[in-house]
């Protein structure tokens, strides 16, 4: 089983993908974790903001194959300690279906796609930018899976 991002952006700034590669590079294989850039719509003065939204969502949710489990990067999703993150890790790598994690763009991701994804989780009240959230869902997933393999990375 893979740990899979789809994430609307393309051509983030060197140190993005640096963190990115950093953290990505530490999984085995058998746990590999993957980056899908998705394209964001074209933003300008008077651009419909949801409907670049929901162009985005719903490019986020194709790339999601059936069988797959989606989990929506939400701010008003639910926030679960690096410990319940842990979990729920070990309770995906048992099941054996790959986990795609979806990250919106600047706007985040619309009500449609959100009630369409099969959990919805908050990195926490912040407001974050949308590169940003990358390296720090690719460091937090990195160390909830040393979690469940007992690797000293994680210490509290």
């Amino acid at each position: 089983m893979h740990f899979r991002v789809a994430a609307i952006g393309q051509r983030m700034p060197a140190w993005v993908t640096d963190g990115w590669m950093e953290y990505a590079r530490r999984f085995p294989r058998s746990s590999r974790l993957e980056l899908t850039e998705l394209p964001a719509e074209k933003r300008g003065r008077n651009v419909d903001i949801e409907r670049v939204k929901t162009t985005e969502g719903e490019r986020l949710l194709s790339a999601v194959p059936k069988g797959a489990l989606s989990v929506a990067l939400d701010i008003s999703g639910q926030a679960w300690t690096t410990k319940q993150l842990a979990r729920r890790m070990g309770e995906w790598m048992a099941g054996g279906q790959d986990v795609w994690f979806l990250v919106g763009g600047p706007d985040g991701i619309p009500g449609a796609s959100l009630s369409n994804a099969d959990v919805r989780w908050s990195l926490g009240p912040l407001t974050l930018p949308h590169p940003l959230v990358r390296v720090v869902l690719a460091e937090q997933l990195y160390r909830a899976w040393t979690l469940t393999r007992n690797h000293p990375y994680h210490r509290s």
